[in-house]
């Protein structure tokens, strides 16, 4: 029996357009909002959990509870985008949406205290980081898909506007909800991340032709490893060593700093079929 045909945008309600850029905005908006969102809060988040950031043994735990997403969103955004170029665009930005939901759920009902509960907040946010990248890398190529080209700019424009917006919006959201309660930093975006899973998985349509592709697995890779090692050695640089106060002369941060440009290696650049075909 042969396979349903892929549905094209004319055969859609004219309000499918529409529908793709709100879906694909808030899921855009609510990522970046939470990229930022920890800044302020972190002296309330800290309270919280019984940690004194300050401490020296602590550094480290502040400064991946900062960088933890950014550093996950950043390293496979381009692989995911090549992934859901593979397997379906859609495909990929529902189960980011449903990730980001669940581990914001997680983050926000830790039961733990002190520097366990610290690396607890650091590891959801890993996971919520991937949830990210999904949302980050398919959301340009389904509103490619969904909007003719006359349209296409002003949609991918909107779309960008509000990751913006959302690095601010965070920042405010931060700083009004961490006095209240720490836990709700996180949990203000359970009831957008379920609520754009249910409306993305219902709504939105695989409109993409899927063809054949290669990820480029050891570009990705060499692309990770060199971030991460260049990001942990500025992470040990600005902590004291020996009679230092700061750690630049260290030979693991060098190492890490040194080895990490080498082992650079950027990936294949990732354009989606979709704006290929168009271009």
């Amino acid at each position: 029996m042969p396979a349903p045909s892929t549905p094209s945008p004319s055969t859609l309600s004219p309000r499918y357009k529409w529908i793709a850029l709100s879906n694909t905005t808030l899921g855009v908006l609510m990522a970046t909002i939470n990229s930022s969102i920890m800044l302020i809060a972190l002296p309330d988040i800290f309270r919280g959990i019984g940690i004194n950031p300050l401490q020296p043994g602590n550094t480290t735990i502040l400064l991946w509870m900062i960088m933890g997403f950014l550093v996950v969103t950043a390293v496979l955004v381009v692989s995911f985008g090549r992934l859901g170029d593979m397997f379906g665009r859609v495909r990929m930005f529902n189960m980011g949406f449903a990730i980001f939901a669940l581990f914001s759920v997680l983050l926000s009902v830790t039961w733990l205290h002190g520097e366990a509960a610290g690396w607890y907040l650091i590891a959801m946010r890993i996971f919520q980081g991937v949830g990210g990248a999904m949302l980050f890398a398919n959301s340009a190529a389904i509103l490619t898909d969904a909007f003719p080209m006359n349209q296409r700019g002003m949609a991918l424009g909107l779309n960008q506007v509000a990751a913006i917006a959302g690095s601010f919006i965070g920042l405010i959201l931060g700083g009004l909800l961490g006095p209240v309660s720490w836990r709700l930093v996180f949990l203000v975006s359970v009831p957008f991340g379920v609520g754009g899973t249910i409306w993305s998985y219902l709504k939105l349509r695989e409109l993409g032709v899927r063809k054949p592709a290669k990820l480029d697995l050891g570009g990705n890779l060499t692309f990770a490893a060199g971030l991460i090692a260049v990001l942990v050695g500025i992470t040990y640089g600005i902590q004291p060593y020996g009679t230092h106060t700061m750690g630049w002369t260290s030979p693991l941060v060098m190492t890490l700093i040194g080895g990490g440009r080498l082992m650079y290696k950027e990936p294949v650049r990732f354009i989606p079929t979709c704006m290929a075909d168009h271009a």
